[in-house]
């Protein structure tokens, strides 16, 4: 994910010595490129594992000007309100089983003048993450009652009506569909096993699936998926496209 990461950061017009946050961070794939800018960067993640490999990236990127904490997106306790000229969450607030505090929450720590962007997945879209979620929705339990999809964030009137309700104008909340591309020198089932040990709702599916029997099956079907998505079949290298809601919120 670190080019697309980079090639993400590099439209979101950053200058030197702005304050930026990156929320829901992981281990920096938008962070440490918008550090590299000149940015003053935070990147908060409630992992403490994916913090901790954060902060061992940017010392070793000798980035001063970037550092990795725990926090929770619906719950923003430590950080001060309009501290931020742009905050920034790919894949990650969109995961917060609080919606509507995670709005309010990004809106509070925006300075006024600022800028929002997130990332997130379209429920139905035909590309790969949708699709890896759809599968991996047959393999696991029911979710608990009062459970709300993390993918209504890629819906655009649910996203409107959550970043009205913080208190910002319809008019200053743009969308646009954009591409994220995992790509690696392997071949696409080596990328399924990444995704069985990192990625938090695939790792659920496994572990679901493996107290049914069924593990071999999901297996096979993320395989088969994988590899019809991949620009090369089922041979190395990988590259797959993905397409996301690109959400950006004018303070």
């Amino acid at each position: 994910m670190r080019e697309s990461g980079a090639a993400l950061v590099a439209t979101l017009g950053i200058n030197k010595g702005i304050n930026v946050l990156d929320l829901g961070c992981g281990d920096g794939t938008t962070a440490i490129p918008a550090a590299k800018l000149g940015a003053n960067v935070l990147g908060v993640d409630i992992a403490a594992n994916l913090v901790k490999a954060g902060n061992e990236r940017a010392i070793t990127a000798e980035l001063k000007n970037c550092v990795f904490q725990e926090g929770d997106a619906s719950n923003l306790i430590n950080l001060d309100d309009q501290s931020f000229d742009l905050v920034v969450t790919i894949f990650g607030a969109m995961f917060s089983s609080n919606p509507d505090a995670v709005a309010k929450e990004l809106v509070r720590v925006t300075k006024p003048g600022g800028k929002i962007v997130m990332g997130n997945w379209i429920p139905g879209d035909p590309t790969l993450v949708a699709q890896i979620l759809k599968v991996s929705s047959a393999f696991t339990p029911p979710p608990p009652e009062g459970f709300i999809s993390p993918m209504l964030w890629g819906v655009e009137d649910k996203v409107t009506e959550r970043f009205v309700q913080a208190g910002i104008p319809a008019a200053n909340i743009g969308f646009e569909k954009a591409t994220f591309t995992f790509s690696g020198p392997f071949p696409p089932s080596a990328l399924v096993n990444i995704f069985r040990s990192y990625y938090g709702p695939t790792m659920n599916a496994f572990e679901a699936a493996e107290k049914n029997g069924q593990a071999a099956e999901l297996y096979q079907q993320l395989t088969d998926l994988f590899n019809s998505q991949n620009k090369n079949g089922s041979e190395a290298p990988t590259s797959i496209p993905a397409t996301f809601l690109k959400v950006t919120v004018k303070r």
